[in-house]
């Protein structure tokens, strides 16, 4: 059963391949993916990662950043690193230049070669990646392995292509009991808790910002159609408290241009001020657009209150233990069900529906600061590569 599952899935993911080529090279021309379409769906720029490493895969920024304990931990020749998005290959970056996008699957079998160790993040469950990788010696691991509420139907849907999959990983470290009990349903076996590796090394200040007078208000990590509902909510704040300031954070660098128009709108229908974080450096405008990556822990740092992206639109939250190690208010909206695990370790935050936003935010001197309950340990994964060094 195996062997035949092994060519027929190779066999239709590789017509799927070659039926999506003319899509994929019109689409590579949209500024989105001149990078990550050629890299992956042609190889362009994107040699085989070398041999006898310790491979990392992650699907995108968040991913990217949450590795940095364990990678910190391994010997920096030994690491390999692979990704789907422009955003997790910036990051992978700051680790090795050993770091490529991951190309599809078809394509792996000629790409990839022989590592030691494969250590995959959450939910990249990309069956010949872990098929290939094991036949070719690695030891595979998925790790902060999670299934979400609202994803866990779809999963069991698919049940009998998840205990494929599962079959050649070899440990599975997940982030809770019910995740746990939802990984070995779908046939994951050797499942062992360690917690939310986000919350094992929470990653701190590069660079100490001054803070401007008066209140400061970041909106983090935000998404399609968050930025009108927080803008809405400040000018509502602005109207009772002049000296309010408002810093927006997008998750998506191909936004920014979009949302400082948009931004550029409002501020001259307010008759406040604004500015691009790109052409000064400070923060003493009514509103400032954070248009770089990397800064947003620094501004954590300094702001009084926190709006929390990604949950007010079904998106399913961002990292809330960032903000809530400075001790920081935090407002996020109820859609955060990919971040279920974080928000209960967090005491504190403040969940709202968007159309309740501008009342919470009149009222922030009543909200609570944040703290975080709970962390995480890393030694499991961290001995279990190392036996195969």
């Amino acid at each position: 059963m195996e062997k035949w599952f092994f060519f027929l899935y190779s066999f239709i993911i590789s017509l799927l391949y070659i039926f999506s080529i003319p899509f994929l090279f019109i689409l590579s021309f949209k500024k989105k993916y001149k990078d990550a379409i050629p890299a992956r769906f042609f190889l362009k720029n994107n040699t085989s990662l070398s041999p006898d490493g310790i491979w990392f895969h992650v699907c995108s920024y968040g991913e990217a950043k949450a590795i940095k304990p364990l990678v910190d931990s391994l010997p920096p020749a030994l690491l390999r690193m692979s990704t789907t998005t422009y955003t997790g290959v910036e990051v992978l970056s700051g680790y090795t230049q050993e770091r490529r996008y991951l190309p599809f699957e078809p394509l792996l079998f000629t790409w990839m070669k022989p590592q030691k160790v494969l250590v995959v993040m959450e939910a990249e469950f990309w069956y010949l990646l872990f098929i290939l990788a094991k036949r070719r010696g690695a030891k595979t691991l998925l790790v902060n392995a999670r299934i979400s509420e609202i994803s866990y139907p779809k999963y069991l849907r698919m049940k009998w292509l998840y205990k494929q999959i599962f079959h050649h990983i070899d440990e599975v470290y997940a982030q809770t009991a019910l995740d746990k009990t939802r990984l070995e349903s779908l046939g994951a076996k050797d499942v062992r808790v360690t917690g939310n590796i986000k919350l094992s090394q929470i990653e701190g200040i590069s660079e100490k910002l001054v803070k401007p007078l008066g209140f400061l208000v970041c909106a983090a990590s935000t998404h399609e159609g968050e930025e009108k509902i927080i803008l809405e909510a400040f000018s509502q704040l602005k109207k009772e408290n002049i000296d309010a300031k408002l810093i927006v954070v997008p998750r998506h660098p191909e936004r920014f241009d979009s949302v400082a128009r948009m931004i550029e709108g409002f501020s001259n229908k307010e008759n406040i001020t604004w500015h691009r974080y790109t052409e000064q450096r400070h923060f003493d405008d009514d509103i400032v657009l954070v248009d770089v990556l990397g800064e947003l822990v620094n501004i954590y740092a300094i702001s009084e209150l926190v709006i929390l992206g990604g949950a007010f639109t079904p998106i399913g939250g961002h990292n809330a233990a960032e903000a809530a190690q400075f001790g920081c208010k935090i407002i996020s909206g109820p859609y955060y069900f990919n971040q279920k695990d974080i928000f209960e370790a967090v005491e504190g935050i403040e969940i709202v529906e968007s159309l309740d936003l501008s009342k919470k935010l009149l009222e922030y001197v009543h909200l609570k600061t944040t703290s975080i309950k709970s962390q995480t340990d890393l030694t499991p994964i961290l001995e279990s590569i190392k036996k195969e060094l």
